[in-house]
């Protein structure tokens, strides 16, 4: 069976990513990454969608990045909330972590080459996004050049290619794609400043893209929401 490196945040994008691996036959290589989040809840909803699925493997890579700092996820600033649509629309927001899914990428690509696999899933959106650079095609396009020319596997012959089946899917797209696969929605986990007891926050703009997408989906969303 041929085998893929899946980035797996335990949030609907990357559920559903990996769903779609598995259903397109590959033997699926689960990888998460705790860097030094504020929301990291989202390693253990990893590890709950992993199993579900039937990942071959699920590995938690722990890096730290809060020592670079410059996000309000991984530095002493407040996470955004209740941001409008067309807020979260413009600009790059302080929840971006510097060059993020450049390091995540790396990482499943060394463990591509470990395996061996030539395919890497990753779900990142360029629709329902919120303005991060590294979640664009280019971006994705650039990097898989990268990859072929900066390892052993890639000069030996072996040809890596970088798959982002939601690249152009919206967030309410996302979730019927999800339900069709029958992925366990209430699995997962979204919120950028849950509270102490687990509950996500209904504000950040992880939460709003959430929620917004659920609406235009038609599906109610399986998770629970502290009250305001």
């Amino acid at each position: 069976m041929k085998r893929a490196v899946v980035l797996l945040s335990g949030g609907i994008d990357s559920i559903t990513t990996l769903a779609i691996a598995i259903e397109e036959g590959y033997e699926a290589y689960a990888l998460s990454f705790n860097y030094g989040q504020r929301h990291q809840l989202e390693t253990e909803a990893a590890r709950r969608v992993a199993d579900s699925l039937g990942a071959k493997e699920h590995r938690v890579a722990n890096i730290d990045l809060r020592i670079l700092g410059g996000s309000a996820l991984t530095d002493d600033v407040a996470v955004p909330k209740k941001r409008s649509d067309t807020e979260m629309s413009h600009g790059i927001p302080i929840t971006y972590v510097p060059a993020r899914n450049t390091i995540f990428l790396a990482y499943a690509l060394g463990w591509a080459e470990v395996i061996p696999a030539s395919d890497i899933f990753l779900g990142v959106n360029a629709i329902d996004y919120s303005g991060y650079p590294d979640c664009r095609p280019e971006f994705i396009q650039t990097f898989e050049m990268l990859a072929n020319l900066g390892t052993k596997a890639g000069v030996e012959g072996r040809r890596f290619q970088i798959h982002t089946p939601l690249i152009k899917f919206s967030k309410a797209e996302i979730i019927r794609k999800g339900v069709e696969l029958g992925v366990d929605l209430s699995l997962t986990h979204s919120c950028y400043d849950p509270t102490p007891e687990g509950l996500a926050c209904g504000e950040c703009d992880s939460c709003l893209l959430r929620l917004k997408g659920f609406r235009e989906a038609g599906i109610k969303d399986p998770i629970r929401y502290a009250e305001k």
